[in-house]
């Protein structure tokens, strides 16, 4: 399925129905009251979060949801029926922004949660209801309120625990097949993932965590360069980031450039991503010839940086159980970090 993580739509309730003016008109009763009934609701529109969707595609293809209009009242104190409500199912994730103004109406974060962007007109009252002691035959009712349109635009960001970031051909593709069931295309050469791949991750008998991988980023793709400034906005919601580095890049030094190129980029587009913790993970090291000498030199280069190393192999597998190991324990520190 093709991945989409904006859109625009237009979303209209329904008007409410009319209040009915009626009299009660039956053989052998003389003197008939009003009888007039209640106009029915207009059906309003709700947005609903929905984890088994993870892309705004279905939605950009309908760019209008119109709610229908209540129905009018009738007499013998028949009120009109209200008009269903529009569901709009939208992924886990998922903000809903004014057009004009680029405010923040909701974001969905939970399968279920519900949000009434539009609700819809309120039906009118029929005759009978304005029935007093002093005025007994009212001959007026109300008319239903009106509906309300909203122009939106929404913006999908994943919900993921942990996002795995780096360099094109890193490895992140190779990583989340390894460590989940997510099929990601995997080719070797620049920008083989052009959507975030989601996966789920397995620990214990029991717990489960979600990585995303995000597209390659590259220098200057807060700025619109390669494919990053996209989906940059992917890696906000989650908890740490694995950053994988190609051993095979350069020299020790180039690859802590490499580091510094991505981290440089997440600062410029929210400084707060450039504090969050990271595991970094040096792939590929089945490929080394003088894997331990290496090895070294790297751990050396990467002194100061103040983080995990790892070393793997996702296409043989050296190291990944650790790095699942490792990855699952920082989330749970993260998260009792985030209760305290």
């Amino acid at each position: 399925m093709k991945f989409l993580d904006e859109a625009t739509i237009i979303v209209q309730s329904g008007d409410g129905g009319s209040g009915c003016v009626s009299f009660r008109r039956e053989k052998y009763i003389p003197r008939g009251g009003p009888d007039g009934g209640n106009g029915g609701c207009g059906g309003s529109v709700i947005f609903r979060g929905d984890q088994q969707l993870n892309t705004l595609l279905d939605i950009s293809y309908h760019r209008t949801y119109k709610a229908k209009r209540g129905e009018h009242g009738k007499g013998s104190y028949k009120n009109g029926r209200n008009a269903p409500d529009v569901i709009i199912r939208v992924p886990v994730g998922t903000l809903l922004k004014d057009y004009e103004t680029n405010e923040v109406l909701c974001e969905i974060l939970a399968d279920g949660e519900s949000f009434v962007v539009c609700k819809g007109g309120r039906g009118g009252k029929g005759n009978a209801h304005f029935t007093t002691s002093t005025r007994q035959a009212p001959k007026f009712a109300q008319p239903g309120e009106s509906g309300c349109e909203q122009h939106l635009r929404l913006e999908l960001k994943l919900l993921a625990d942990i996002g795995i970031i780096g360099l094109p051909n890193s490895g992140k593709s190779t990583l989340i097949s390894k460590i989940s069931k997510a099929k990601p295309k995997i080719a070797d050469y620049p920008f083989t993932t052009l959507a975030p791949n989601l996966g789920v991750v397995s620990y214990g008998d029991y717990d489960t965590f979600v990585v995303a991988d995000i597209p390659g980023l590259i220098k200057g793709a807060h700025e619109g360069h390669g494919l990053g400034v996209r989906f940059l906005k992917h890696v906000e919601r989650t908890n740490f980031f694995i950053h994988m580095i190609d051993v095979l890049g350069g020299t020790p030094e180039t690859l802590l450039n490499n580091y510094h190129i991505i981290n440089d980029e997440l600062k410029s587009y929210k400084d707060e991503l450039s504090f969050r913790k990271q595991i970094i993970v040096f792939n590929k090291i089945d490929a080394l010839h003088d894997k331990d000498v290496m090895m070294k030199k790297i751990g050396d280069a990467f002194d100061g940086v103040g983080c995990d190393l790892l070393f793997i192999s996702a296409v043989t597998g050296f190291g990944i159980d650790e790095l699942i190991k490792r990855a699952y324990i920082e989330l749970q520190n993260c998260k009792a970090g985030d209760s305290n």
